[in-house]
């Protein structure tokens, strides 16, 4: 198994994955649209599992109880984030980070001053 290296950029990383997929589904004869479609069902399911976590951090599921702890939670939401930029990147390409910068500050700007949106670029 691969380690991800700390000195390597994030999205070098996604990237990489990102590529892996769209070979792996590419030799299957899939056709982008497909794998896209594909790999957003897979972010489906990361948020499913993510909401599972939480309902077993709080063990209101009568059939389990109490089966996974805020940690399983955070770490199933880091599965969410990484699935969604690969998907991203498997779409976009080397434009996903500055798609996500752009649609990032469009979003923010309905939240945060445009003062601190600002200080932050």
């Amino acid at each position: 198994m691969h380690a991800y290296p700390p000195n390597l950029p994030l999205w070098d990383v996604i990237g990489q994955l990102a590529d892996l997929f769209t070979s792996l589904d590419s030799e299957r004869g899939m056709s982008p649209e497909q794998q896209w479609t594909l790999q957003v069902l897979k972010l489906s399911e990361e948020v499913g599992e993510s909401a599972q976590a939480v309902v077993g951090a709080w063990g209101t599921n009568p059939r389990k109880g109490q089966s996974h702890t805020w940690r399983h939670v955070q770490e199933e939401v880091a599965d969410t984030a990484i699935t969604s930029l690969v998907t991203l990147h498997r779409m976009l390409g080397d434009e996903a980070p500055a798609f996500l910068a752009a649609v990032l500050a469009q979003k923010s700007a309905k939240f945060l001053p445009q003062s601190s949106c600002a200080e932050e670029a």
